[in-house]
Protein backbone atom coordinates (compact mmCIF):
# COMPACT_ATOMS: atom_id res chain seq x y z
CA UNK A 1 0.00 0.00 0.00
CA UNK A 2 1.74 3.95 -1.09
CA UNK A 3 1.85 6.04 1.73
CA UNK A 4 0.15 9.18 1.30
CA UNK A 5 3.45 12.14 1.47
CA UNK A 6 3.14 14.35 4.62
CA UNK A 7 2.31 17.89 3.00
CA UNK A 8 4.69 20.37 4.73
CA UNK A 9 2.17 22.93 6.21
CA UNK A 10 0.19 22.28 9.17
CA UNK A 11 -2.36 23.64 7.36
CA UNK A 12 -1.93 20.82 4.67
CA UNK A 13 -2.11 18.24 7.56
CA UNK A 14 -5.33 19.53 9.02
CA UNK A 15 -6.93 19.31 6.14
CA UNK A 16 -5.43 15.62 4.92
CA UNK A 17 -6.56 15.01 8.66
CA UNK A 18 -10.00 15.92 7.82
CA UNK A 19 -10.35 14.25 4.40
CA UNK A 20 -9.51 10.64 5.60
CA UNK A 21 -11.69 11.24 9.14
CA UNK A 22 -14.88 11.89 6.55
CA UNK A 23 -14.22 11.36 2.95
CA UNK A 24 -17.95 11.04 1.74
CA UNK A 25 -17.65 14.88 2.35
CA UNK A 26 -14.06 15.66 0.51
CA UNK A 27 -14.40 17.37 -2.57
CA UNK A 28 -11.15 16.47 -5.14
CA UNK A 29 -10.30 19.05 -7.34
CA UNK A 30 -7.70 18.95 -10.03
CA UNK A 31 -6.63 21.04 -12.86
CA UNK A 32 -6.08 19.23 -16.26
CA UNK A 33 -2.81 20.29 -18.40
CA UNK A 34 0.02 19.97 -16.29
CA UNK A 35 -2.15 17.60 -13.53
CA UNK A 36 -3.60 15.05 -15.33
CA UNK A 37 -2.38 15.28 -18.29
CA UNK A 38 1.91 16.03 -19.34
CA UNK A 39 2.33 18.75 -20.96
CA UNK A 40 2.84 18.75 -24.45
CA UNK A 41 4.38 20.99 -26.95
CA UNK A 42 0.62 21.09 -29.12
CA UNK A 43 -2.46 21.48 -26.47
CA UNK A 44 -4.69 19.99 -28.84
CA UNK A 45 -2.06 16.92 -28.64
CA UNK A 46 -2.60 17.06 -24.63
CA UNK A 47 -4.32 13.52 -23.19
CA UNK A 48 -4.66 12.34 -19.34
CA UNK A 49 -2.12 10.10 -18.02
CA UNK A 50 -2.67 6.51 -18.32
CA UNK A 51 -3.27 6.39 -14.89
CA UNK A 52 -5.33 9.57 -14.16
CA UNK A 53 -9.04 7.67 -14.65
CA UNK A 54 -8.02 4.43 -12.90
CA UNK A 55 -7.13 6.39 -10.01
CA UNK A 56 -10.10 8.41 -10.03
CA UNK A 57 -12.15 5.53 -10.48
CA UNK A 58 -10.83 4.46 -7.25
CA UNK A 59 -11.15 7.00 -5.33
CA UNK A 60 -14.16 8.68 -6.33
CA UNK A 61 -16.94 6.16 -4.96
CA UNK A 62 -15.83 6.82 -1.69
CA UNK A 63 -15.84 10.61 -1.49
CA UNK A 64 -18.48 13.28 -2.38
CA UNK A 65 -17.25 14.44 -5.70
CA UNK A 66 -14.28 14.85 -8.20
CA UNK A 67 -13.93 18.12 -10.06
CA UNK A 68 -12.08 18.62 -12.97
CA UNK A 69 -11.56 23.14 -13.48
CA UNK A 70 -10.07 23.76 -16.23
CA UNK A 71 -9.40 26.91 -18.70
CA UNK A 72 -10.32 24.15 -21.98
CA UNK A 73 -13.65 24.33 -23.23
CA UNK A 74 -15.56 21.63 -20.97
CA UNK A 75 -16.10 18.82 -23.95
CA UNK A 76 -12.31 18.84 -25.13
CA UNK A 77 -11.44 18.35 -21.43
CA UNK A 78 -13.86 15.36 -21.50
CA UNK A 79 -12.69 13.95 -24.60
CA UNK A 80 -8.94 14.42 -23.66
CA UNK A 81 -9.46 13.06 -20.49
CA UNK A 82 -11.55 9.81 -21.02
CA UNK A 83 -13.78 10.61 -18.52
CA UNK A 84 -17.14 9.43 -20.15
CA UNK A 85 -18.69 6.29 -19.73
CA UNK A 86 -16.65 4.74 -16.82
CA UNK A 87 -18.63 3.27 -14.75
CA UNK A 88 -16.76 4.88 -11.07
CA UNK A 89 -17.12 8.43 -12.31
CA UNK A 90 -21.30 9.19 -12.60
CA UNK A 91 -21.02 12.05 -10.41
CA UNK A 92 -17.50 13.48 -11.96
CA UNK A 93 -18.52 17.08 -12.99
CA UNK A 94 -15.66 19.26 -15.27
CA UNK A 95 -15.88 22.79 -15.11
CA UNK A 96 -14.84 24.62 -18.05
CA UNK A 97 -13.79 27.83 -18.84
CA UNK A 98 -13.19 28.54 -15.74
CA UNK A 99 -16.83 27.54 -14.56
CA UNK A 100 -18.61 29.36 -17.78
CA UNK A 101 -19.18 25.89 -19.05
CA UNK A 102 -19.97 22.38 -16.72
CA UNK A 103 -20.23 19.12 -18.10
CA UNK A 104 -21.73 16.75 -15.75
CA UNK A 105 -20.68 13.09 -16.27
CA UNK A 106 -24.17 11.77 -15.35
CA UNK A 107 -25.95 13.60 -18.11
CA UNK A 108 -23.15 13.61 -20.05
CA UNK A 109 -24.52 16.99 -20.77
CA UNK A 110 -22.42 20.54 -21.35
CA UNK A 111 -23.65 24.05 -19.99
CA UNK A 112 -22.65 27.06 -21.01
CA UNK A 113 -23.51 30.08 -21.11
CA UNK A 114 -22.55 31.01 -24.71
CA UNK A 115 -19.95 33.05 -26.10
CA UNK A 116 -18.21 36.61 -25.00
CA UNK A 117 -18.78 39.46 -27.36
CA UNK A 118 -15.18 40.70 -26.50
CA UNK A 119 -13.76 37.64 -27.28
CA UNK A 120 -15.38 36.97 -30.55
CA UNK A 121 -13.82 40.63 -31.35
CA UNK A 122 -10.08 39.42 -30.04
CA UNK A 123 -10.58 36.23 -31.82
CA UNK A 124 -11.24 37.99 -35.06
CA UNK A 125 -8.04 40.73 -34.61
CA UNK A 126 -5.48 38.37 -33.99
CA UNK A 127 -3.98 37.13 -36.46
CA UNK A 128 -3.40 40.61 -37.60
CA UNK A 129 -2.26 42.04 -34.19
CA UNK A 130 -0.04 39.27 -34.24
CA UNK A 131 1.53 40.12 -37.77
CA UNK A 132 1.88 43.91 -37.16
CA UNK A 133 3.99 43.16 -33.64
CA UNK A 134 6.17 40.63 -35.62
CA UNK A 135 5.10 38.10 -33.74
CA UNK A 136 3.21 35.73 -35.88
CA UNK A 137 6.20 33.33 -36.61
CA UNK A 138 6.37 30.35 -34.27
CA UNK A 139 3.34 31.90 -32.01
CA UNK A 140 0.18 29.50 -32.10
CA UNK A 141 -3.59 30.95 -31.43
CA UNK A 142 -6.42 28.62 -29.42
CA UNK A 143 -9.74 29.02 -29.78
CA UNK A 144 -11.32 28.27 -26.76
CA UNK A 145 -15.35 28.10 -27.91
CA UNK A 146 -16.28 31.41 -27.92
CA UNK A 147 -15.73 32.15 -23.86
CA UNK A 148 -11.68 32.66 -24.36
CA UNK A 149 -8.34 32.83 -26.84
CA UNK A 150 -5.30 31.96 -26.10
CA UNK A 151 -1.51 32.92 -27.70
CA UNK A 152 1.07 30.05 -27.28
CA UNK A 153 4.95 30.99 -27.62
CA UNK A 154 6.03 27.61 -26.92
CA UNK A 155 6.87 27.03 -30.59
CA UNK A 156 8.45 30.01 -30.88
CA UNK A 157 12.25 30.14 -31.82
CA UNK A 158 12.70 32.30 -28.50
CA UNK A 159 9.40 31.28 -26.56
CA UNK A 160 10.74 33.37 -23.48
CA UNK A 161 11.30 36.57 -25.81
CA UNK A 162 8.16 36.18 -27.84
CA UNK A 163 6.08 35.96 -24.52
CA UNK A 164 7.52 39.00 -23.03
CA UNK A 165 7.45 40.78 -25.80
CA UNK A 166 3.59 40.07 -26.33
CA UNK A 167 2.21 40.68 -22.24
CA UNK A 168 1.86 44.10 -22.81
CA UNK A 169 0.60 44.68 -25.94
CA UNK A 170 -2.11 41.89 -25.94
CA UNK A 171 -2.81 43.09 -22.05
CA UNK A 172 -3.90 46.20 -23.81
CA UNK A 173 -5.81 44.67 -26.80
CA UNK A 174 -7.70 42.69 -24.08
CA UNK A 175 -8.56 46.35 -22.25
CA UNK A 176 -10.15 47.63 -25.13
CA UNK A 177 -12.19 44.41 -25.57
CA UNK A 178 -13.02 44.49 -22.24
CA UNK A 179 -11.10 41.39 -21.56
CA UNK A 180 -7.86 40.34 -18.72
CA UNK A 181 -5.25 38.49 -19.67
CA UNK A 182 -4.21 35.72 -18.06
CA UNK A 183 -0.10 34.37 -18.44
CA UNK A 184 0.96 30.45 -18.13
CA UNK A 185 3.87 28.82 -19.43
CA UNK A 186 4.19 29.67 -22.68
CA UNK A 187 0.72 31.30 -23.15
CA UNK A 188 -1.27 34.32 -22.82
CA UNK A 189 -5.02 33.83 -22.71
CA UNK A 190 -7.58 36.45 -23.23
CA UNK A 191 -10.85 36.14 -21.43
CA UNK A 192 -13.68 37.99 -19.54
CA UNK A 193 -12.68 39.30 -16.00
CA UNK A 194 -14.71 37.54 -13.23
CA UNK A 195 -14.24 34.05 -14.71
CA UNK A 196 -11.69 31.86 -12.61
CA UNK A 197 -10.41 28.92 -11.39
CA UNK A 198 -11.14 30.72 -7.84
CA UNK A 199 -14.50 31.59 -8.87
CA UNK A 200 -15.80 27.79 -10.23
CA UNK A 201 -14.48 26.10 -7.32
CA UNK A 202 -15.92 28.27 -4.18
CA UNK A 203 -18.70 27.98 -5.94
CA UNK A 204 -18.98 24.57 -6.13
CA UNK A 205 -17.80 23.65 -2.95
CA UNK A 206 -21.02 25.53 -1.89
CA UNK A 207 -23.29 23.81 -4.07
CA UNK A 208 -22.65 20.23 -2.96
CA UNK A 209 -21.74 21.57 0.84
CA UNK A 210 -18.31 20.35 1.20
CA UNK A 211 -16.61 19.01 4.18
CA UNK A 212 -13.07 19.45 3.10
CA UNK A 213 -11.14 20.14 0.00
CA UNK A 214 -7.89 18.97 -2.16
CA UNK A 215 -7.23 21.35 -4.61
CA UNK A 216 -4.21 20.07 -7.52
CA UNK A 217 -2.75 22.89 -10.32
CA UNK A 218 0.30 23.13 -11.77
CA UNK A 219 0.73 26.56 -13.25
CA UNK A 220 -0.18 30.18 -12.58
CA UNK A 221 -4.02 30.20 -13.74
CA UNK A 222 -4.03 28.04 -10.62
CA UNK A 223 -3.24 30.99 -7.96
CA UNK A 224 -6.96 31.95 -8.02
CA UNK A 225 -8.25 28.42 -6.80
CA UNK A 226 -5.16 28.38 -4.60
CA UNK A 227 -6.16 31.80 -3.20
CA UNK A 228 -10.03 30.93 -2.83
CA UNK A 229 -9.03 27.64 -0.71
CA UNK A 230 -7.21 30.16 1.56
CA UNK A 231 -10.19 31.98 2.00
CA UNK A 232 -12.18 28.91 2.70
CA UNK A 233 -9.91 27.69 5.05
CA UNK A 234 -10.46 31.12 7.26
CA UNK A 235 -14.32 30.17 7.22
CA UNK A 236 -13.52 26.52 8.43
CA UNK A 237 -12.64 24.14 5.64
CA UNK A 238 -9.90 22.89 5.61
CA UNK A 239 -8.11 22.51 2.32
CA UNK A 240 -5.23 20.99 1.08
CA UNK A 241 -3.11 22.56 -1.98
CA UNK A 242 -1.26 20.44 -4.34
CA UNK A 243 1.09 21.42 -6.59
CA UNK A 244 2.17 19.13 -9.58
CA UNK A 245 5.32 20.07 -10.16
CA UNK A 246 6.87 17.88 -13.59
CA UNK A 247 9.65 20.05 -13.87
CA UNK A 248 11.88 23.46 -13.31
CA UNK A 249 9.25 25.13 -15.39
CA UNK A 250 6.97 25.11 -12.17
CA UNK A 251 6.40 28.32 -11.24
CA UNK A 252 7.68 29.62 -7.55
CA UNK A 253 4.63 31.31 -7.01
CA UNK A 254 3.09 27.92 -7.01
CA UNK A 255 5.28 25.80 -5.56
CA UNK A 256 5.70 28.15 -2.66
CA UNK A 257 2.18 28.28 -1.81
CA UNK A 258 1.90 24.73 -2.29
CA UNK A 259 1.07 22.08 1.30
CA UNK A 260 2.22 19.50 -1.04
CA UNK A 261 4.74 19.05 -4.41
CA UNK A 262 4.65 16.54 -6.00
CA UNK A 263 6.56 15.50 -9.55
CA UNK A 264 3.81 15.72 -12.15
CA UNK A 265 1.02 14.22 -13.60
CA UNK A 266 2.92 11.15 -12.15
CA UNK A 267 2.94 12.33 -8.70
CA UNK A 268 -0.74 13.33 -8.66
CA UNK A 269 -1.68 9.81 -9.71
CA UNK A 270 0.69 8.41 -7.13
CA UNK A 271 -1.09 10.56 -4.38
CA UNK A 272 -4.92 9.60 -6.24
CA UNK A 273 -3.94 6.09 -5.29
CA UNK A 274 -2.40 6.69 -1.69
CA UNK A 275 -5.73 8.28 -0.69
CA UNK A 276 -7.86 5.19 -2.31
CA UNK A 277 -5.68 2.91 -0.71
CA UNK A 278 -5.74 5.02 2.81
CA UNK A 279 -9.57 5.36 2.60
CA UNK A 280 -9.65 1.48 2.14
CA UNK A 281 -11.16 1.77 -2.10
Amino acid sequence: MAEIPTPGTGEGQEALAALLAEPHRAVVALDFDGTLSPIVPDPEQARAHPGAVPALARLAPHIASVAVVTGRPAGVAVRYGGFAGVPALEHLVVLGHYGAERWDAHSSAVHSVGAHPGVTAVRAELPGFLDRNGAWQGTWIEDKGGRAVAVHTRRAQDPDAAFDALRAPLTELAAVHDLVVEPGRYVLELRPPGMDKGVALAAYLREVDAGSVLYGGDDLGDLAAYAAVRELRKQGLPGLLVAAAADTEAPQELTGQADLVVPGPEGVVALLNALADAIGA
